[in-house]
């Protein structure tokens, strides 16, 4: 059975979508964006205090759904500029210390609210 997952401790939806989907034991994490949960505020100017702000916001909903990190199977990072990789990949393997997920990493265009660094991820609870 499909279960929503919803926290104010991560920036709510800004378009018809779920901070998390739980299936069957497997939680699937939109994909999160700099922003302050009470603000709704983009947070930092660079790429790496950008990529902070987004993990504390995927803890924040995988917290929610009863995991964390150390469950996360898969991430997808979408980059603004690929010219950023080295520092969100420093940030971000602060999170994955031991076994980390699989991960795919790609720059796209434009990403929501001009933002630099977009991560969403699949865990089990």
């Amino acid at each position: 059975m499909k279960k929503v997952i919803s926290t104010e401790s991560a920036p709510a939806a800004i378009g018809p979508y779920s901070q998390a989907i739980e299936h069957n034991g497997v939680l699937y994490c939109s994909g999160q964006i700099p922003l302050d949960p009470e603000t709704m505020q983009i947070v930092g100017d660079n790429a790496a205090d950008q990529a902070k702000q987004v993990m504390k916001n995927l803890s924040a909903v995988l917290k929610a759904a009863g995991t964390d990190f150390s469950k996360v199977l898969k991430c997808s990072i979408f980059l603004d500029d690929m010219g950023d990789f080295g520092e969100v990949n420093e940030v971000y393997g602060g999170y994955f210390k031991n076994d980390p997920p699989a991960r795919e990493t790609v720059a796209v265009q434009t990403l929501p609210k001009s933002v630099l660094v977009e991560i969403s991820c699949i865990a089990i609870i």
